[in-house]
């Protein structure tokens, strides 16, 4: 078996705890570049939260990609432009804040690199998501957005008790209509119906002349589940919840036991 793709998520696979990357799993990075492997690191986040991390490893340069918002974008890794998109669009933000209203949940939104948000009383996990993937947050009404954007990502958000509530009145052909994952206790993420990070990368190895054989996937949550299943090695971290667990190929050890290093010293260095 030859590797010749790697695709990383980022918050508890590729991070430890301490939303760093181990010395040890940044040489095996390292290591797999030095091989010719490439290295693509797949996250929720938009790519202003990913981008210290492809500095970090050396993974912003004009031959080098990424994939955000749950595979909304690819993007070329030194400078954030697009190379495949697959949007929602004000219509849809329009849709969620007043569902998210009538149900009685917080939400905001990407707009590339630019998080929006209707609510005036902004949750406190709004500000941590602005926080950790360094995106500028602001404070719109929806009768004062323009409507010319298009939007990566919508979010519902809340404590996880008013979260599951909420839930459990979104209509069900919104479940038809959009991609909804459920990626933390107080995170909803919804997509473009046809977005994911199995697609985009899918869409990736195919500009690439990379066939699903040559990859390998690693991840901990429901937003990895169509990238696992595309790559011919799933890796599933050992934080990973155990439905994701036991649908790889290998489970490695935990993000804060260099589970990402132990995975590709398996399978390449």
């Amino acid at each position: 078996m030859s590797i010749k793709l790697v695709a990383i998520d980022l918050d508890g696979t590729l991070l430890n705890s301490q939303h760093q990357i181990s010395p040890n799993v940044k040489n095996a990075i390292a290591h797999a570049q030095q091989k010719g492997i490439r290295i693509v690191l797949a996250s929720g986040r938009p790519y202003s939260g990913i981008q210290p991390y492809l500095q970090e490893l050396g993974l912003d340069t004009t031959n080098n990609y990424c994939i955000s918002n749950n595979g909304s974008v690819i993007h070329q890794a030194n400078d954030g432009s697009h190379v495949y998109e697959d949007l929602l669009d004000f219509e849809d933000y329009q849709y969620f804040a007043e569902l998210a209203n009538n149900i009685g949940v917080h939400m905001h939104a990407l707009a590339d690199n630019t998080m929006f948000t209707a609510n005036r009383h902004i949750s406190r996990y709004t500000i941590h998501d602005a926080y950790f993937t360094n995106t500028p947050l602001v404070y719109c009404p929806v009768n004062e957005m323009d409507t010319s954007l298009s939007f990566t990502k919508i979010m519902v958000i809340d404590y996880p008790e008013k979260l599951e509530i909420g839930i459990s009145y979104i209509p069900e052909n919104t479940f038809e209509n959009y991609s909804l994952i459920r990626t933390s206790p107080y995170f909803l993420e919804i997509s473009n119906k046809d977005a994911s990070k199995g697609s985009a990368l899918q869409v990736l190895c195919e500009k690439l002349a990379i066939t699903p054989d040559k990859v390998m996937s690693i991840g901990d949550q429901n937003n990895d589940i169509a990238m696992l299943k595309y790559a011919s090695v799933s890796v599933a971290m050992g934080n990973a919840e155990p439905h994701i667990r036991e649908m790889v190929k290998f489970v490695t050890s935990t993000n804060d036991c260099d589970g990402v290093a132990v995975a590709i010293n398996k399978f390449i260095v």
